[in-house]
């Protein structure tokens, strides 16, 4: 007897259902039955139809999203100006702050400067080449030392010497050391020279 073959059966393949928005369920229920229909001149002109229509419907779409879009845009601009503008007056108000801390330590520095100028002239004057009195060592006199200067910036050496800071590098880069040093005492309170040192970039006090 002949064998008979056992066929497997062949699963149906799941249904492949896609989402069609809502407005336009009933146009592909339409184009649907015609393709059943095997119309297919019905089923292209349907198809051009709806392209249309979804072409339209996505221009106005589009252009009210742009119109929102534009909107958006003018606000953040607005915000962004506003914060600028903030941000401006802000950083102007601290720098005026700078200026004016600045211009005061510039004045604090020049009356330092004029009272330590003024305080080494009355020391000189003050103090006596002999002692008046005696001291418990015979021949030996009492003399007071005048306080050590520091080296100076070049910033505060200009306050000291009541010039600027371009005029004193102009004088030290054209004179000789010796006629800057004379220029410096012709200048200086207490009548001091001063030499600029290229290591730390200061000015020493020099007699």
């Amino acid at each position: 007897m002949p064998v008979k073959k056992s066929y497997k059966s062949k699963k149906t393949p799941p249904s492949q259902m896609l989402r069609v928005p809502t407005p336009l369920i009933e146009a592909v229920k339409e184009l649907s039955r015609l393709h059943r229909l095997g119309q297919t001149n019905a089923v292209l002109h349907g198809l051009q139809s709806l392209i249309s229509n979804i072409d339209s419907n996505t221009d106005i779409n589009v252009g009210a999203s742009g119109e929102t879009i534009k909107q958006l845009e003018l606000r953040v601009e607005l915000l962004e100006s506003r914060q600028g503008s903030d941000s401006d007056i802000d950083s102007k108000s601290i720098l005026k702050s700078v200026t004016n801390l600045e211009e005061k330590l510039e004045a604090m520095t020049t009356r330092l400067a004029q009272l330590e100028g003024a305080i080494m002239v009355l020391q000189r004057a003050s103090t006596p080449t002999k002692a008046r009195s005696r001291t418990p060592y015979p021949n030996q006199y009492y003399q007071r030392e005048a306080p050590q200067l520091q080296p100076f910036e070049e910033k505060n050496l200009a306050l000291r010497l009541v010039t600027d800071v371009a005029t004193l590098r102009e004088k030290r880069e054209t004179m000789t050391e010796k006629e800057f040093v004379r220029w410096c005492k012709d200048r200086d309170p207490s009548g001091m020279g001063w030499q600029f040192n290229e290591k730390d970039k200061l000015y020493h006090p020099v007699k």
